[in-house]
């Protein structure tokens, strides 16, 4: 009977405890430190403090303070080892150099006069890296308007957007790990308004704002249009170019031809005999 009676006094205070447990989220970028945090001053005498990790809730660490015992253990799989400490005053857990194999639930429980139990959900977030943005290279070329794509590569538990001023106008988000992300957007080539793409998580963010004159400096379309015209200037140009060609040989034909009579008729006058000039005035003998 007194067995059954602890049971179920154990039992009720199981439950008890499960129901008054608390869950407070922390969220930490991965290589940071974390400071699980106790809700008190300082830890007495008699209480014995148990810090368990994840589903399986093995132990990582311990606090005695009445036998001196502050003990950290490097968990089953060693993913702890050289990363715990303990605050010897208040019992508060840190964790440093975290990484996003170090997230998950972690359980205070306090054993002493008054039972207590407190769930930590640690959340570890990897640094964000810059958005790309770059020309959409398969834009087709009769496109009247500028086609963009903004890109981040290697990001996990993240939003990709694009703001038009502070207005939202499309996003994007995952939960996995180590994905690449790419936001199309589309402009006006003299668009003035200002554009920018943004990547964030819970606790920070990462902006790229879009310089439209450097990337869409020149429209297809006037480009088209722009080659069409040079074209025809340069049709029009050699045109004009072969009709003054043609009128200058015909001006140069015409002058050796003029030139050409000119000799004929001045070669088809014979000029006088030098001996009848002599001996015209000359008196014949008698």
């Amino acid at each position: 009977m007194f067995v059954l009676f602890c049971f179920c006094w154990w039992s009720l205070i199981s439950v008890f405890v499960a129901l008054t447990d608390e869950i407070q989220s922390v969220s930490v970028v991965e290589g940071n430190s974390v400071l699980l945090r106790m809700d008190v001053t300082e830890i007495q005498d008699d209480d014995n403090i148990l810090w368990k990790f994840g589903d399986d809730h093995f132990l990582i660490a311990k606090i005695n303070r009445d036998k001196q015992i502050f003990s950290t253990f490097d968990g089953p799989d060693g993913r702890f080892r050289d990363r715990l400490k303990l605050d010897k005053q208040t019992g508060s857990l840190i964790i440093t150099n975290i990484t996003t194999e170090h997230a998950g639930l972690y359980q205070l429980q306090i054993i002493g006069a008054k039972w207590s139990s407190k769930t930590f959900n640690v959340f570890v977030y990897g640094h964000l890296p810059t958005p790309n943005i770059t020309r959409d290279s398969s834009q087709n070329l009769s496109s009247s308007s500028c086609s963009l794509l903004c890109s981040v590569v290697n990001v996990g538990h993240v939003t990709l957007s694009w703001y038009k001023g502070n207005s939202l106008l499309s996003s994007i988000s995952v939960s996995d790990l180590s994905i690449s992300l790419s936001l199309p957007l589309e402009v006006e080539y003299q668009d003035n308004n200002t554009y920018s793409c943004v990547l964030n998580n819970p606790i920070s963010n990462q902006t790229t704002h879009l310089d439209i004159s450097k990337l869409c400096h020149t429209s297809p379309v006037s480009l088209i249009v722009l080659v069409s015209a040079v074209g025809s200037l340069l049709i029009v140009a050699a045109v004009v170019m072969c009709c003054i060609c043609r009128k200058c040989r015909k001006t140069v034909t015409a002058v050796k031809t003029l030139e050409e009579d000119r000799t004929d008729s001045s070669k088809s006058r014979k000029p006088k005999s030098k001996a009848n000039a002599v001996y015209q005035n000359v008196p014949k003998k008698r």
